[in-house]
């Protein structure tokens, strides 16, 4: 039973050691956190990013909008003219109708997985700068953690202007 106590003595001396030395420690911990999303929209280069796609794409966007409108006024046009056409005729046009809205569905999903494709591209190359960037202040300023999700900031420690401004000012 002796053995037992000095060894738990021993474990609690050790704890309260430990203990006072996380006191120490804390004082020189220095964390930041960013908000990544305010990153992704705010800086220059997630705005060059939106901006490439939204050039890339708006011709695409344009014409697919005008074939819904095509194929709205189409559709609506065969609904007045059905109850007057021969059953052939009626079929016929039924038959066009669902293989272009098929088509266009299809030309929907594809456009929709291409931009989604070179949106991801484009901001996983705004991260490797954002990565690249954090590495660079966490080194300068003898950071010990720097977060990148939170559910709460202190704006205390929250760097992410800092990161967005020496993000703009890199190249």
């Amino acid at each position: 039973m002796k053995t037992f106590s000095m060894f738990s003595s021993r474990v609690l001396v050790g704890l309260v050691l430990a203990a006072a030395s996380l006191g120490t420690l804390a004082q020189d911990f220095k964390i930041g956190a960013v908000n990544i999303e305010r990153v992704l929209r705010d800086s220059t280069a997630a705005k060059a990013v939106s901006t490439k796609l939204e050039q890339e794409f708006s011709k695409r966007d344009k014409d697919l909008t005008a074939s819904i409108a095509q194929l709205k006024t189409a559709s609506e046009k065969f609904d007045r003219e059905a109850p007057t056409l021969p059953e052939a005729q009626r079929v016929s046009r039924q038959r066009q109708l669902v293989d272009q809205d098929r088509e266009l569905q299809r030309k929907q999903r594809e456009f929709q997985e291409d931009l989604n494709l070179r949106k991801n591209e484009g901001l996983q190359q705004v991260v490797e700068k954002l990565n690249r960037v954090l590495k660079q202040v966490a080194e300068a300023e003898k950071y010990d953690v720097i977060l990148q999700e939170a559910a709460y900031i202190n704006p205390r420690i929250d760097i992410t202007d800092k990161v967005i401004s020496i993000m703009d000012g890199a190249k």
